[in-house]
């Protein structure tokens, strides 16, 4: 299967990275979010990481220009009706994105295969919303999407060969490296493995044995990983850590995924997130 034409549903910071990503390697890109101006600032924030890129004399300014001309921004779902895949990037809200696909499944071409960038939740179940759930399977990029290598493609139970084979080559067309998830479990490898090390790392805080700082320090000089438990947390979202964690107790009904109690608390209060501009390195 020839892939010509993206469809990114979601224009924040992972859409609008992954439509930059796929502009940049010729693909035709459309990018759609509920609103002109949530669409605006994906787009205005695709064009501000392709002009770092001229800066830094990574990219060319002919190749900057190209990339923006193969992007179409639009509130109107029906815009992706010619794509070939699609791929979703919403809010981690298992009955929101149902939604997104179902109403996806109505809108593009019967030969078109959906993907979600979702981190954690069950490709099966959102294949269960769609008439075609052997053309559903996972595509999780990593947060930036334009840099960062790996891209997990994941079997739901229906999800075909052709589906995962067509994902996979499309991942390698992107520049990017692909691991097949053989198994839709939740969090698929990068998360499971990751999710238990923030909360062991939170525990280490919670018990006094060293703060923050030294935690990260000890990881990133120790283990040799660019970026401690803490800060990694602070990038990609505590909110977020915290519902993957409750999605994973959920599911999994393990102690090893039991949100800590700090954690839990500093959100509650709005003393730590996204949202108030706070990390973990505030409240120790």
């Amino acid at each position: 299967m020839a892939i010509s034409i993206i469809g990114v549903v979601g224009a924040g910071t992972m859409g609008s990275g992954i439509a930059q990503l796929a502009a940049q390697r010729g693909f035709q890109v459309r990018l759609f979010d509920m609103n002109d101006e949530l669409v605006n600032k994906g787009i205005g924030r695709i064009g501000a990481g392709l002009h770092k890129l001229v800066e830094k004399g990574k990219l060319a300014e002919v190749e900057r220009e190209l990339a923006m001309s193969r992007i179409e921004g639009t509130s109107d779902l029906n815009v992706l009706s010619d794509a070939d895949v699609v791929i979703e990037a919403i809010v981690e809200d298992m009955e929101i994105k149902k939604d997104m696909f179902r109403r996806l499944d109505e809108t593009v071409k019967p030969e078109a295969i959906l993907a979600t960038n979702t981190s954690s939740l069950s490709i099966t179940s959102l294949a269960e919303a769609t008439s075609r759930p052997e053309r559903v399977a996972g595509m999780h990029f990593f947060n930036p999407a334009p840099i960062m290598k790996l891209i997990e493609v994941v079997r739901g139970f229906k999800s075909s060969d052709e589906t995962i084979a067509v994902l996979m080559n499309l991942a390698r067309e992107l520049g990017k490296e692909p691991i097949e998830v053989k198994k839709d479990s939740p969090g698929f490898i990068v998360n499971r493995i990751m999710i238990p090390q923030f909360i062991e790392a939170i525990r280490l805080l919670e018990e006094g044995v060293a703060s923050a700082e030294d935690i990260d320090k000890a990881v990133t000089l120790g283990l040799n990983y660019p970026m401690g438990p803490f800060a990694l947390q602070d990038f990609a979202g505590v909110d977020i850590g915290l519902h993957v964690m409750d999605y994973f107790y959920e599911e999994l009904k393990d102690d090893r995924f039991a949100a800590p109690t700090s954690l839990r608390r500093l959100i509650r209060a709005g003393r730590l997130g996204r949202k108030t501009g706070a990390g973990w390195y505030d409240y120790q």
